[in-house]
């Protein structure tokens, strides 16, 4: 069974990608209709810490990498872990990683991620100047901190890189470390601070607003699940669980972690595995948190929302099927009251969401070789709520067939051949 209306965009998705993805599109005189398999933002959207992380211009996967990830690997509550069971099915993804992270491949993404933050900052001004989502973005601070001298010197060509890339920071010792953050332990003697650093007060509020004023707008919303995708001369049909179809003139494909099956149906086998996140959300009165905190050396952050004190990162590759394994938030429970010692731990909320990642650590954004009627748009992995703005804009110019405003050939989906 069809549906009777042809509808222009279809975006299948909710998240922030799709939401941002359709008010640029509104914003072009597009009629939009959302797609949504469950509640509006409740994917990984709903779960990350917040940060617009422009400055995380460096690539994941970088020279030297490989010679620590064998001893994360297995660790179970390491920053980041493979399940036993998931090992296997998860290592062509792991050798692509590998490949990436070689000198060339690093240079390239760099490169890559450097025009594309330098956008998304830009784009997120103009996010942050609508009046309907202005109060969702704060000017927080940013204290990025390290365990000793040596850990801290180590990043120094990361931080040169950033300088290079034009974004502003300061190194501070301990007596401004206290001022900036009171009452982190004493081993911390070492940091940076990056005065323009930027926080999402409610993630999850934040995409709802969106999604909210896409509908006030004239957007269309439509609850179903995707199953498959099919070229229809110059559209593009979906075809939902029970057999119904909807037909569009462009389809933007920005289900996150669910984006592979619908490439799959394409007959695309896009590497496209899951960040699986975990955090706890704790009550806003457990700890005078002042700013978000970067703890570097173990891989987690500890930001301020309006609904609490998030603790959350690491990484768990472990596709989307295996029950959560919790442990992960209570261990980084446990690192953030030895950071922070009066933190009060009672509670928290546990959270683990999906984040769609693919083994370059870059986004997939443009056509399908399918059918250009078909935008792809995920795979941001840890990145998706600092990018949204910036992939809201090139999904906007790639349905209105004008060029881009930075190059999309590092995001094609068939870059891993």
């Amino acid at each position: 069974m069809s549906d009777q209306e042809k509808h222009d965009v279809l975006v299948i998705g909710t998240g922030i990608i799709g939401v941002m993805s359709a008010l640029y599109l509104q914003s072009q005189g597009r009629s939009v209709t959302l797609l949504e398999r469950g509640e509006i933002a409740r994917g990984a959207s709903s779960g990350n810490a917040g940060i617009l992380a422009f400055p995380e211009i460096i690539p994941i996967p970088a020279p030297g990498l490989m010679k620590k990830a064998p001893r994360w690997l297995f660790d179970p509550l390491g920053p980041l872990s493979v399940p036993p069971s998931y090992a296997l099915q998860v290592a062509p993804w792991l050798w692509r990683f590998w490949r990436a992270s070689s000198e060339s491949a690093f240079r390239h993404g760099l490169k890559t991620q450097i025009s594309m933050m330098k956008l998304s900052a830009a784009e997120m001004d103009v996010i942050r100047a609508m009046p309907e989502l202005s109060g969702f973005i704060t000017n927080t601070g940013t204290l990025d901190l390290y365990d000793s001298e040596v850990s801290f010197n180590a990043a120094a060509a990361d931080w040169a890189e950033k300088e290079k890339a034009g974004f502003v920071f300061n190194r501070v010792g301990r007596d401004e470390i206290e001022e900036l953050q009171p009452g982190l332990a004493p081993q911390f003697q070492h940091a940076m601070f990056t005065p323009g650093g930027l926080q999402v007060s409610e993630p999850y509020e934040f995409t709802k607003a969106i999604a909210k004023l896409v509908i006030a707008r004239g957007g269309k919303l439509i609850e179903g699940e995707a199953q498959r995708l099919e070229p229809r001369s110059d559209e593009a049909r979906v075809t939902l669980t029970g057999g119904k179809t909807l037909d569009a003139a462009k389809v933007v494909v920005a289900s996150g972690a669910w984006s592979k099956n619908l490439g799959a149906s394409l007959g695309e086998n896009l590497p496209l595995e899951t960040e699986r996140g975990y955090n706890t959300t704790l009550p806003d009165q457990a700890f005078n948190l002042t700013r978000q905190l970067y703890f570097n050396d173990h891989a987690f952050v500890v930001t301020p929302l309006s609904t609490g004190i998030r603790v959350g990162g690491a990484v768990e590759l472990g596709g989307l099927s295996l029950p959560p394994n919790y442990r992960r938030s209570e261990a980084l429970l446990g690192k953030a009251a030895k950071f922070l010692p009066g933190l009060t731990t009672e509670g928290g909320k546990q959270w683990m969401g999906f984040r769609p990642s693919m083994p370059d650590c870059l986004p997939v954004i443009g056509a399908s070789k399918a059918s250009p009627a078909i935008i792809y748009a995920f795979g941001h992995g840890h990145l998706g709520l600092t990018q949204s703005a910036a992939t809201g804009k090139l999904v906007s110019d790639l349905v209105a067939g004008r060029d881009t405003s930075i190059s999309i050939d590092p995001f094609r989906a068939g870059r891993f051949g």
